[in-house]
């Protein structure tokens, strides 16, 4: 059966503190949670033997994630990779014209930041997500990379408030005549 299991990585400061992009490690918490995720849960060796490498998006969070969560072998995938915020890189969304944070969040094709929109990005990680209907594999990314992925393999549109992701959710599709999703 073709399949991949998601892994968002786990809590960093930036996350918690709603910022836009950036590329910062755990935090205290993120990597007690991942260890804790790897020691008590018998669902990530279960899913898949992992004879093949994880692919983990180029982030500090998903390599180190990866690591505490005894990834067999890793490598490093550029399509999962979350959006460009271009000029909102860094900042938290009090610092964020209320106008423009509005209009990235309700039309897919705005780019109020100058960086990428969420419809450039849904279209990379639908690309990414069709290249893997024929694999087994296990991929680490963003919270919000994994949930654009699930919304692309559900046909949701990127602005859907339908789904939530959390750091360290594991998420399980599967692929036979389209995906589905496992809980």
């Amino acid at each position: 059966m073709n399949a991949l299991r998601l892994i968002a990585a786990g809590h960093t400061p930036a996350l918690r503190r709603a910022v836009f992009g950036g590329d910062d490690v755990l935090d205290q918490a993120g990597t007690a949670e991942a260890l804790a995720l790897k020691t008590s849960s018998a669902l990530l060796p279960r899913l898949f033997p992992d004879d093949q490498p994880w692919l983990i998006a180029p982030t500090r969070a998903a390599h180190q994630t990866a690591t505490l969560l005894a990834a067999p072998a890793t490598a490093e995938d550029p399509d999962l990779a979350g959006p460009d915020f271009g000029a909102w890189t860094g900042r938290p969304l009090d610092q964020i014209d209320p106008a423009g944070l509005h209009q990235f969040l309700t039309d897919p094709a705005a780019t109020p930041h100058g960086g990428e929109s969420l419809t450039t990005t849904t279209s990379r990680l639908t690309g990414w997500l069709h290249r893997q209907t024929h694999s087994r594999r296990t991929a680490i990314a963003a919270p919000l990379t994994i949930r654009l992925i699930v919304a692309a393999a559900l046909d949701l549109p990127p602005t859907s408030t339908h789904l939530a992701v959390a750091p360290l959710t594991v998420v399980r599709l599967t692929h036979h005549h389209g995906w589905t999703l496992h809980l």
